[in-house]
């Protein structure tokens, strides 16, 4: 049995590469275009369970010869350009991979789906990751998101992945293609790009430069260490149900200058300085265009109907990924 991940080596597709060649001996395609974000040491993984194949989602007949020569049971749909500032400068490329690229994988898993005999048809799977931005923007007193909340994205980032997700649930609704989408919360942990609003900080701290906060750093995440998210993910693999959506979340909801806040006292730790030398560091910027206030979701649904349950601790995850980046500051 095969299964296949798209954008594997980005930072949660990684993840999930390793933690599925430590516990499993299906064997695992990976495909991904390798973008400026991608972890290039993931592409050259060495195993007999393990294939790595360079191509764009976008070329829907190269994705569907390779569906039918690996007869994959199952998608897990990581590609996407993530990064919310570069869709306000540079919206084309999210909506280039993150509607048509999935469009192009939904008309090819469709095809191929359809090819199926009914046992096949029957254990079939298409994990489409999303995001909680689809949901849009909180304030301070609302209750967090669910898998019934609207979606109202704010950034072209967002916006991309909503169509995604619509397009999604169109293709289960009109032809039974078997998508799950998960919408999962602020990820974090080692080998995040070095864009990110964590592995900012660390390396600001790490360089001796300003640490960089938007606005006044009032904006609230809730985060989610990567690993969390990849047993949801196999959870969801595993015993989702077709045509659902499933949150998944860290419970652990922040101010960004908290957070920056608490990687600087870590950093101090590590590196035997007092903290106050490095909060000093913190400099506020001009805020983001459209800068959403608040995400949180709310994540009963897929703990009460798979079970699954976050189980790392947050101060402790934190820690060590910054440890991992102190370690090793190129993120692979």
């Amino acid at each position: 049995m095969t299964v296949f991940v798209t954008g594997g080596c980005g930072f949660i597709g990684t993840h999930f590469v390793q933690k599925w060649l430590s516990s499993h001996s299906e064997t695992l395609v990976n495909i991904d275009k390798l973008t400026y974000a991608a972890n290039q040491k993931t592409s050259q993984i060495e195993s007999p369970h393990y294939h790595f194949i360079q191509l764009d989602i976008i070329d829907k007949h190269e994705l569907g010869a390779l569906l039918r020569q690996y007869q994959p049971r199952a998608v897990v749909h990581f590609a996407a350009e993530t990064h919310v500032d570069r869709s306000i400068k540079a919206p084309s490329d999210f909506i280039t991979t993150n509607i048509n690229g999935t469009y192009s994988l939904l008309q090819a898993c469709l095809d191929y789906y359809l090819s199926l005999g009914d046992k096949a048809q029957s254990s079939f799977k298409l994990i489409n990751i999303s995001t909680d931005e689809v949901y849009g923007a909180l304030d301070s007193e609302q209750p967090g998101f669910t898998e019934m909340s609207p979606l109202s994205p704010n950034s072209p980032y967002s916006a991309s992945k909503a169509g995604a997700d619509l397009l999604a649930r169109s293709f289960f609704q009109t032809y039974g293609l078997p998508v799950i989408t998960t919408r999962c919360s602020n990820n974090f942990g080692p080998h995040q790009n070095s864009e990110k609003f964590i592995p900012t900080i660390i390396n600001s701290i790490s360089l001796g430069k300003e640490i960089p906060i938007y606005g006044q750093g009032k904006q609230i995440r809730d985060w989610l260490y990567v690993l969390d998210h990849i047993d949801a993910l196999l959870t969801v693999l595993d015993r989702g149900e077709r045509g659902q959506v499933y949150n998944i979340g860290g419970g652990t909801e922040l101010e960004n200058i908290e957070l920056a806040k608490q990687i600087c006292t870590i950093m101090a730790e590590m590196m035997g300085r007092e903290a106050e030398a490095y909060h000093s560091s913190i400099q506020y910027v001009d805020d983001r265009p459209g800068h959403d206030f608040r995400y949180a979701i709310q994540c009963e649904f897929i703990e009460n109907t798979l079970g699954w349950n976050s189980r790392y601790d947050f101060s402790s995850a934190l820690k060590s990924t910054v440890s991992a980046f102190l370690q090793n500051p190129n993120n692979v």
